[in-house]
């Protein structure tokens, strides 16, 4: 097994009992399905699940060695829209749910808006060269390996707020997941 698959699969289970200690550590009567089943986790619980789905990601596509010289400008890129998605946490925590000002609440909206435009352009730009050199089967585990970085929702496919339809590979709705 490759020192890579190796590593991925370490910090996939760091990753793993780092969820199950943060489980036990939280508010029993929480619901762990409800809206604010994240806010418990801290900022480096945050950072340490981002790792791992890195990690996860490059250890499943197994790259070629000319491949991987294109990975670093691909996993800078994951990285800075992580910590983006993180700021502008933090920033919506400072100003709190209650603002007076709806304009100004509004602009705030559209800067983060505007700001996570920007960093999945430069993730895009950075991931076109690499995405260019990989076979079908690193682009279909890349689609399946990526769905954690695009957000809550995508793990239910055809249920929730994303419609009722997603042809899959097999083309009916929600496909075979």
């Amino acid at each position: 097994m490759s020192r890579r698959v190796i590593s991925g699969i370490i910090l996939a289970g760091v990753a793993a009992v780092s969820l199950a200690g943060v489980a036990a550590a939280r508010d029993e009567r929480a619901d762990p399905f409800g809206p604010k089943r994240w806010s418990h986790f801290s900022k480096e619980d945050r950072a340490a699940f981002a790792d791992a789905r890195i990690a996860a990601l490059h250890a499943g596509l197994r790259l070629t060695p000319d491949q991987e010289k294109l990975w670093p400008p691909v996993e800078g890129a994951i990285r800075d829209l992580s910590r983006l998605r993180q700021d502008q946490r933090e920033a919506r925590r400072e100003r709190g749910r209650m603002i007076d000002d709806a304009p100004a609440a509004l602009r705030a909206m559209a800067d983060a808006a505007s700001a996570r435009a920007d960093a999945l352009r430069r993730l895009a730009d950075a991931s076109a060269p690499l995405y260019a050199t990989l076979d079908q089967d690193q682009k279909r585990r890349a689609m399946m390996l990526s769905r954690p970085l695009r957000g809550p929702g995508f793990w239910h496919r055809g249920h929730g707020r994303h419609g009722g339809r997603d042809d899959g590979p097999q083309g009916g709705p929600g496909g075979p997941y």
